[in-house]
């Protein structure tokens, strides 16, 4: 059988084959749901379109789908994320089209994106709301044939709530992003480390001892300031909102606007969700050697239209994924062209936080055709009952046993009568 495709080597594919069976053995829970899956076909006839980052852990989710009976084709969700081998592995083994590349110019990456929606999906499975925004803009004759999407990311959570509040929204999504079994864990231990790895792979550098400035106090950041602290570095927060930025204090981190930060910090990391965190008025403070780089979802978070105007000449490639620009003599580093730093440079999260998150897409993608009768256009977090049984799920996997209410203690609980 021919599967359609544009991805950079067919020739990987075995390459990519055994490290997707590697990321497998660190995914149980997705395994669970595979099996299940398998006997039940819940998705039986039904055609999902995936803009996700095409990793070994993706490709088990993939994988998983076609189990339930999914027609599935994927696209890439950022041009520098791609992993080439997995691309190519789910071509030539799992017959699943595939529209990724490694680098991949922002034409190209738009064309993918094109032709995962010609697949005219019931469902959209997204990571920063790509496919549903140009769905919306663009490919509107396809909303006769979607029942509605899930997204994996705040970035995309964010776009998708404004839709729903301007009443542009034309179908329900589920915000996987918005689970605990996913924010709690992908976004804080996940991001963390693997923004660490992304940054150590790229420079090299020791990070104990130095100062790094984390913009940003949410999930994402909060892991990513924790393991740098873990790392020997003295950590920095800037924030906009006082809820967070009160919690980072009591963490123990130092807390000051960008604008204070930027003559200090040693290296920079974004992750916000937000525009220009990173701009003019920053980079001319920055001391020479500051490294800068982002794990937010979009690389508009370091407004490097302003550093190139700033540069002294063209940026130069010093490293793989590691450009310098020279602003008043100074040397600024930015990583990964300022996109995700832990998939541009680094392998992403490990698969057994993703274990989790991929869950909440299988089981999304599964309440989303079970209840789309009952659904509006709206966003929508998944019940409560689904996210502690990813829960249960991963715990037993790890072998861990948590107590049981007694039928008194339950009786206690739901009962108001009784007092102290």
């Amino acid at each position: 059988m021919t599967v359609e495709h544009d991805v950079k080597d067919l020739s990987l594919a075995t390459g990519g084959r055994f490290r997707i069976q590697w990321a497998e053995q660190e995914m149980p829970v997705l395994r669970a749901i595979m099996e299940r899956f398998e006997r039940e076909k819940p998705l039986q006839g039904i055609r999902i379109a995936a803009c996700l980052h095409v990793t070994t852990e993706t490709a088990n989710l993939m994988r998983t789908l076609q189990a339930a009976g999914a027609d599935v084709v994927i696209c890439a969700s950022n041009p520098l994320s791609t992993q080439d081998d997995v691309a190519a592995s789910l071509v030539a083994h799992d017959e699943i089209p595939v529209y990724a590349i490694k680098g991949e110019d922002n034409n190209t990456y738009y064309d993918h994106i094109t032709a995962a929606l010609d697949h005219k999906a019931h469902i959209t499975m997204d990571d920063g709301a790509d496919l549903v925004s140009t769905i919306h803009k663009t490919r509107r004759e396809l909303l006769e044939h979607i029942k509605g999407g899930t997204e994996e990311t705040t970035t995309g959570v964010i776009r998708l709530r404004a839709m729903a509040k301007d009443g542009a929204l034309a179908f329900p999504v589920i915000a996987i992003n918005d689970s605990n079994t996913k924010h709690l864990f992908d976004n804080r231990y996940g991001t963390g480390q693997s923004t660490i790895d992304g940054i150590v792979r790229a420079t090299n550098i020791l990070l104990a001892g130095r100062t790094i400035v984390v913009a940003g106090y949410g999930w994402c950041s909060r892991g990513i300031a924790s393991r740098a602290r873990g790392m020997g570095a003295n950590v920095i927060v800037t924030e906009i909102d006082p809820l967070p930025a009160l919690e980072a204090v009591m963490e123990g981190f130092r807390v000051m606007p960008m604008e204070e930060a930027a003559s200090i910090g040693d290296i920079f990391i974004t992750a916000t969700g937000d525009i220009n965190v990173l701009d003019a008025q920053h980079f001319a403070k920055m001391k020479n050697g500051a490294i800068v780089c982002n794990s937010g979802h979009f690389n508009v978070e370091i407004n490097l239209t302003a550093l190139r105007e700033m540069s002294k000449g063209e940026p130069r490639l010093v490293r793989p994924f590691v450009e310098e620009y020279i602003v008043n003599g100074s040397a600024i580093y930015v990583l990964g062209e300022g996109r995700l730093i832990n998939l541009a440079a680094a392998e992403g999260h490990p698969a057994s936080v993703m274990d989790m998150s991929f869950a909440n897409q299988a089981l999304g993608a599964e309440y989303l055709i079970k209840n789309v009768a009952s659904l509006t256009p709206n966003v929508y977090t998944i019940p409560d009952d689904i996210d502690k049984e990813i829960a249960r799920l991963k715990l037993e996997a790890m072998g861990v046993k948590i107590d049981k209410l007694t039928t008194v203690q339950e009786e206690y609980l739901n009962q108001w009568q009784e007092g102290t």
